[in-house]
């Protein structure tokens, strides 16, 4: 004979196992494009945040000030969406992609330095470095296409054997880290093309991340397994205890000092680890977009911010600041 179990009693268990994985509080939340964003980056300290809506075109905010900064319109004259982002280390620069084109931004003067197109694959992701003229494109082809505008040098990295998912490029633009299908994740010298680190994943790559001064590196797959790797040797140094099964990463940064590690999902949830030892040290869930059913946002990107805030911007359109204990 089953026991009857009151409903009260299992609104309070759902409660209690839904508010135990989310921790802490919101100090600030920005309303940026209500309508959505079709892709949202933010700076290295969390302060701008540079977006794209169909309504509004591509934004530069000031996040600190509350403050529009500059509207950039459409990327190309067919109004294509931006899909992928990036702001330079320095904050000086950007890089926006469609699916086909990337433009080039110089943020300080709130102007475009070029469009180029790409005829050879669909651009999945890209960086740019501090100069402004070394950007990195991961393309379905498989290959990952490291380009000095300068020059128009152009560099074909040809390990991957599958499409390329995430690509990070170190701030001097002389070192690349790549991530596939093939369930390789690869550090490699962007001027030679030379393979440093090869780290093998049992599934296919999601993300990957570069420490700033080059220390660590991050590589996620699909499933379980995000690992944080020693760039000195080689060696793993910590892997994130996720709670959650296919905890799959859309954004991923390592704060200035490399001993913090705040990453954001496409289900809406933003955490923050420990980078030696791979334990959670914060939880939480960013705002859907008004009237999705059910509540839904992309983490396109997360920042740590110079006095220890985790900062997210989302498909959603908001911008969220997060009290970090």
């Amino acid at each position: 004979m089953h026991k009857k179990i009151p409903v009260l009693s299992i609104i309070l268990a759902l409660f209690t196992l839904t508010g135990c994985f989310f921790s802490g509080s919101e100090s600030q939340r920005w309303k940026l494009a209500p309508e959505g964003a079709t892709s949202f980056s933010l700076s290295r300290d969390g302060r701008f945040a540079l977006f794209h809506s169909t309504q509004q075109g591509i934004v530069l905010w000031d996040l600190q000030q509350n403050k529009r900064l500059a509207g950039f319109g459409s990327q190309d004259p067919h109004h294509n969406p931006v899909l992928s982002s990036r702001i330079s280390d320095n904050h000086r620069y950007a890089i926006t992609a469609t699916a086909q084109n990337f433009a080039v931004w110089d943020l300080a003067w709130g102007q475009s330095d070029g469009l180029w197109s790409i005829s050879d694959g669909i651009i999945r992701d890209v960086d740019i470095a501090n100069n402004g003229q070394h950007v990195l494109l991961g393309l379905s082809n498989g290959k990952a296409l490291y380009v000095d505008l300068g020059t128009g040098r152009r560099l074909e990295f040809l390990a991957h054997r599958e499409k390329v998912n995430s690509v990070a490029l170190s701030a001097n633009g002389q070192y690349a880290l790549s991530g596939g299908n093939d369930h390789n994740a690869y550090l490699w010298e962007t001027q030679s093309g030379q393979v440093i680190y090869q780290f093998a994943h049992s599934s296919r790559i999601s993300r990957v991340a570069l420490h700033r001064d080059g220390n660590l590196a991050l590589t996620a797959d699909g499933g379980n397994d995000i690992y944080l790797w020693n760039l000195a040797s080689g060696d793993k140094q910590a892997e994130l205890a996720v709670r959650l099964r296919q905890q799959n990463l859309s954004s991923a940064r390592f704060s200035d000092d490399g001993r913090l590690l705040a990453t954001g999902t496409p289900a809406r949830r933003i955490e923050l680890w420990d980078t030696t030892s791979g334990e959670n040290l914060g939880r939480w869930e960013a705002a859907p977009q008004q009237d999705t059913r059910p509540p839904a946002a992309v983490v396109y990107d997360v920042a740590i911010t110079p006095d220890g805030q985790v900062v997210s911007g989302t498909s959603a359109g908001i911008a969220q600041a997060w009290i970090t204990e």
